[in-house]
């Protein structure tokens, strides 16, 4: 797996919607101005406010702004505007040869997973699940965004993080939103679990659906390749009265796989997340609820 080059002051960030649509020119602005706070040169891409329904544009034109920043040698990284739905729709036809060529820094989180996995299996490139360029920063993920595009310390300590299952464990990390990693099961371009420390948050979904999920994995024989969890946020889930919680559910698939798991760890749909370089190697200390990169954080699975 290899790091892409770190974005210095002036890199040119291509803001792209591979997803679903922007709400409107002022969360352009927002990814623009999010773009230039870090330092970088925003450059929106042809189609980027374009709507087709629930995509951002027709998979053409979506298809189109991502392949022109993985072809452009002046664009240095490319920042997803939001998730949503549609990436998955794509990656039969992304350029993969072209980011393996001269590899580019991908940010995104949530639908972004999709490309995540793909650019992963197929370009063999660390990216990074990260806050979208949308997003109204909060200082702590702006510092842990600009932290793991360095190679830093990305995870700082966070409230709320417990133990599920006690242990260390070292490998690379994967992972993302849980129903796209489930979407994936069974594809080519399905992430590669061995000796992986997984990471995975979800939105929106009933504690029965994350349960389903997570089975699916298991069944798979995914999840029994990973050598630890990291369980990020749920959020925004439906609970019904008389169901199991999702602490149950989360603790029951993390003591039958028997590998080293965390909870609660500031990933997924909320303000103060951590940005995941997936793909680069890290070690999870459950008993110290810590996350940080290896000494070699690029090594090869």
């Amino acid at each position: 797996m290899r790091r892409p080059p770190a974005l210095e002051p002036g890199a040119r960030v291509a803001l792209v919607a591979p997803a679903g649509p922007l709400r409107g020119e002022e969360e352009l602005r927002r990814a623009e101005e999010n773009a230039r706070a870090l330092g970088w040169e925003p450059v929106p891409g042809n189609y980027v406010l374009a709507h087709h329904g629930y995509l951002a544009g027709t998979d053409d034109e979506r298809l189109a702004d991502l392949n022109a920043a993985a072809r452009d040698p002046s664009i240095d990284g490319i920042w997803c505007v939001r998730g949503g739905y549609g990436a998955m729709r794509l990656l039969d036809e992304v350029d993969y040869e072209a980011l393996a060529r001269a590899p580019k820094t991908l940010i995104g989180y949530s639908d972004i997973t999709a490309l995540h996995a793909a650019v992963s299996v197929r370009a063999e490139l660390v990216t990074f699940h990260g806050p979208t360029a949308r997003q109204a920063l909060t200082a702590f993920s702006r510092d842990s965004l600009a932290a793991a595009l360095d190679g830093g310390d990305a995870f700082p300590a966070a409230p709320g993080v417990r133990t599920l299952v006690p242990g260390v464990a070292c490998g690379p990390l994967v992972g993302g939103n849980l129903a796209l990693l489930a979407a994936l099961c069974g594809t080519s371009y399905a992430p590669r679990y061995d000796g992986a420390i997984l990471v995975v948050e979800d939105v929106g979904e009933a504690v029965y659906r994350v349960d389903r999920m997570l089975v699916q994995l298991r069944l798979a024989g995914a999840l029994d390749r990973c050598a630890g969890i990291v369980f990020g946020q749920f959020t925004e889930r439906p609970e019904p009265a008389d169901g199991r919680t999702l602490d149950e559910v989360l603790e029951e698939i993390a003591r039958q796989l028997d590998v080293p798991c965390i909870a609660g760890a500031p990933v997924g749909h909320i303000d103060d997340q951590w940005t995941i370089p997936l793909g680069a190697v890290a070690e999870l200390d459950a008993d110290a609820t810590s996350l940080r990169l290896a000494e070699d954080a690029t090594s090869g699975r």
